[in-house]
């Protein structure tokens, strides 16, 4: 499983999320406590928003920890939004294109997850992207095309109604002609002004995601595992959830992709 964080809040150094703390993202991906592999190496991301509206971005297929210009880059840039990312491949090849976040226009998204076979029927996906945002297909992930399916679907208007609809096609897809697990989600995406984020899963075994306020900081990290082993106000989002964090207020749904209706619709 692949491993991430984002932040939103006051302006901080991206490298009090990404490297300072004791079980940093950085730390994880050689170390992670949930929903573990041995090693997430298949390359990083960054993703930040700062004075313009589309979001600066920082991508290599390098392990997170041996990259020095990572290293400098997040000890120098600060931001008060920001989506970091590092890879477990499941299946797709390790390059610059295929490391979140993935950015169009203002928006920013990344992945934690599988939708199972998808090898199987990522054709039948590849068509799901509208023709004007297909150009925006770099990579060959999951991932990217569920964001890219997402956007076409009304992301802009409605972030929640989008990735709904979205996930029921692509879990329906896999249920069709791909192989279990067909659904197991969580991520997160932003358009610059607030920070979205999911926990889904078509069994029982979603991905973990936690939150926590910090008032020292003034912003709130949201997390694929806690920063720190010892804080005990990490916050665990219940499977089947939409979250929307700005500022300080935070708001979670409930997430009811409707896989039958994506399945009759085929």
């Amino acid at each position: 499983m692949c491993r991430w964080a984002a932040y939103i809040g006051r302006e901080i150094y991206l490298e009090d999320i990404i490297s300072r703390p004791g079980h940093s993202l950085i730390h994880q991906s050689q170390c992670a406590t949930k929903c573990h592999t041995a090693i997430n190496a298949d390359g990083f991301g960054l993703a930040w928003y700062g004075d313009r509206e589309t979001p600066g971005q920082y991508r290599d297929v390098l392990p997170a920890w041996s990259d020095p210009n990572l290293k400098s880059l997040i000890g120098q840039v600060k931001s008060s939004l920001f989506l970091s990312h590092v890879r477990a491949s499941t299946g797709t090849a390790t390059s610059r294109n295929n490391c979140h976040p993935f950015t169009v226009g203002r928006w920013s998204f990344m992945h934690n997850g599988q939708i199972g076979g998808y090898d199987a029927f990522r054709r039948d996906a590849e068509m799901m992207i509208c023709d004007a945002l297909y150009p925006q297909r770099k990579g060959a992930t999951d991932s990217e095309a569920l964001f890219l399916v997402a956007l076409g679907l009304g992301l802009d208007a409605d972030p929640k109604a989008a990735m709904e609809q979205a996930a029921a096609q692509f879990e329906a897809l896999s249920k069709a002609r791909g192989a279990a697990p067909h659904m197991r989600l969580t991520c997160a995406f932003s358009d610059g002004k607030r920070l979205y984020a999911i926990r889904y899963a078509s069994d029982d075994q979603a991905p973990t995601l936690f939150h926590r306020w910090s008032s020292s900081r003034g912003g709130r990290a949201v997390v694929s595992e806690p920063l720190e082993t010892g804080q005990a106000d990490w916050c665990s989002v219940p499977a089947n959830s939409f979250c929307t964090f700005e500022g300080k207020d935070m708001t979670i749904e409930p997430f009811t992709p409707s896989c039958e209706e994506a399945l009759a619709a085929q």
